[in-house]
């Protein structure tokens, strides 16, 4: 990756509210506080890494507004209300040089039914297959092999990468972004035990991408045994999210790697779910809840607490449960212990 950045053009990008110290070079690379070298960008994205920033090498670091030491020689130091997200301003820059926005059309090797709708804007890559009824938005990008079924609808500025699947009759809000291998629209996981076998219950409802949500690679969310799955505006998943059918996540959730929403489960706004958490089906977890990493969640979760464990439970209360846990062979041996000098009493007292 080969950038190249002057001074007053990262100032220009992050709008720092204090610059202390002056750098003349350029930037050529980002790093970690402890990997930089000159010609570095860095940040203290990490209260923890404080004592990392007076012996970092890097060129020119970002630096939150409390921190108050002063930058070496010939290095600089940009004071701003939030390190990382001053990076990610810088990263948007690269990630655009990166890749650009491709040229709008059809590639000839895409197989689009007559009866398609594609944005004049938009790009269709290679051996992408787009149905009959479909509709590709303005500007919407689909990167190699991606699959739009019957009547699927993808919105405006959407990007789907390689190997991404969006099944009949789906629908992706506008700004929507799908990572590769990817599955929007699977059969929800239905069955009835009839007759000595599981005969499957038909899946015909559908999935609802609302607007800005990106879901990482791998992802498979099952269309509605009726009616909708939705995912809701701002919602990220990360890789390798399964959900349910039926299952309807709110807005501006976070859902960490390899999280299992089981169906008919509601999630509320804002909600965040660590990483491998499996929620169990017909739950409701409230707006602002936050669920640690493979917790197991079998009952329902009041709006705005924190549980942890397996089962779940209040952050607190599964903290002290685990460290009482760490001290029952001690109280089993004191209790082994009193055990023994009441028989012994009791010997005696016979006596």
């Amino acid at each position: 990756m080969q950038i190249s950045f002057r001074l007053d053009e990262l100032v220009a990008m992050v709008s720092p509210v204090e610059v202390r110290g002056a750098y003349a070079g350029t930037i050529g690379r980002i790093a970690a506080l402890d990997d930089a070298e000159v010609g570095s960008l860095s940040f203290l994205g990490n209260s923890k890494y404080r004592s990392s920033v007076a012996t970092s090498r890097a060129s020119v670091i970002l630096v939150p507004t409390d921190y108050v030491g002063e930058p070496g020689p010939d290095q600089c130091h940009l004071v701003v209300a939030q390190p990382s997200v001053a990076l990610a301003l810088v990263c948007a820059r690269i990630e655009h040089s990166l890749w650009p926005r491709p040229t709008p059309g059809v590639h000839p090797s895409a197989v689009v039914a007559p009866d398609a709708t594609i944005s004049s804007s938009a790009t269709v890559g290679p051996l992408c297959v787009i149905e009959s009824g479909a509709h590709v938005g303005d500007r919407s990008h689909l990167q190699a092999q991606v699959f739009v079924g019957r009547n699927a609808r993808v919105g405006g500025d959407c990007w789907l990468a390689p190997s991404s699947y969006v099944a009949t009759e789906c629908e992706l809000g506008d700004r929507v972004r799908v990572h590769a291998g990817t599955v929007i629209g699977s059969d929800g996981f239905g069955y009835e035990f009839v007759d000595g076998q599981h005969a499957k219950v038909p899946q015909v409802g559908t999935v609802v991408v609302e607007a800005d949500v990106e879901i990482g690679a791998n992802c498979t969310i099952d269309r509605a045994r009726f009616n909708r799955t939705v995912i809701g505006q701002g919602t990220k998943l990360d890789n390798q999210v399964q959900i349910g059918h039926n299952v309807v996540v709110g807005r501006h959730c976070i859902l960490c790697g390899m999280v299992g929403v089981s169906g008919s489960t509601t999630i509320g706004d804002y909600a965040v779910i660590g990483g491998q958490a499996g929620l169990a089906g017909h739950l409701t977890v409230g707006k602002g809840a936050k669920i640690g990493g493979q917790a197991a969640v079998t009952s329902d979760i009041d709006p705005g607490i924190f549980v942890n464990g397996s089962p779940a439970l209040p952050y607190q209360l599964e903290r002290r449960l685990l460290v009482l846990n760490r001290r029952l062979p001690d109280l089993f041996k004191k209790v082994e212990s009193l055990a023994a000098q009441i028989d012994e009493l009791k010997k005696a007292s016979d006596l």
